[in-house]
């Protein structure tokens, strides 16, 4: 059985290495964004939300480079069903990345699922593939923010992750649930003043 582990923020994220539609390989350790690079997982072809989900984050793709976030979005698809998504979404200026290794998602504390046959867009679910999650990585590595499903609905808002992504630079605030052994705390991350969220 495999094991999940929970990623902590703070911390480096586990390696991150896909195929990417148009060639060439995407790799974490080289992005160099100026705040954060987002890594948007979906469950692949065959979920209508993912559809619908990705459509909205590409409209915003601007907004985010204007804050300093570079985005990948990674299925366990294989190439030919992740060009389809890209075609039939319409998602020209995405980057997507595809072939995820289930041992990664699972590196990286995703949930899997086993498929059940086709979807209400009539796209057959793979044997196995992964939830849904959302993470915000530093460009040292480390974990800022993470968002892990088990179910394909109510994820993470993409305005408002945005919005939240311009409050905590221009406030400088830090990652929170750093703390990984709640009997010794002192032993995790040190932490700081921070002050009140407050994006409006």
């Amino acid at each position: 059985m495999s094991t999940l582990t929970p990623l902590f923020p703070r911390q480096p994220v586990p390696a991150l290495e896909v195929a990417t539609l148009g060639g060439g390989t995407w790799k974490l350790s080289e992005q160099a964004p100026e705040n954060f690079t987002m890594v948007v997982f979906f469950r692949g072809l065959h979920c209508p939300i993912c559809a619908g989900y990705l459509r909205d984050l590409q409209r915003k793709l601007g907004d985010f480079a204007d804050a300093g976030v570079g985005v990948i979005a990674v299925s366990p698809d294989s190439e030919d069903r992740a060009a389809k998504s890209k075609e039939e979404w319409g998602l020209d200026d995405l980057t997507l990345g595809y072939g995820l290794d289930l041992d990664t998602a699972r590196a990286w504390g995703l949930y899997v699922s086993t498929g059940r046959g086709p979807t209400s867009s009539g796209v057959e679910e793979t044997r196995l593939f992964s939830e849904p999650g959302l993470f915000m990585v530093r460009p040292d590595g480390t974990l800022y923010f993470g968002s892990v499903q088990t179910m394909p609905f109510a994820r993470p808002n993409f305005a408002e992750v945005l919005t939240a992504a311009k409050f905590v630079v221009e406030k400088d605030y830090p990652a929170r649930g750093q703390v990984v052994d709640h009997t010794n705390p002192e032993g995790s991350p040190v932490d700081w003043p921070t002050p009140d969220y407050d994006p409006a």
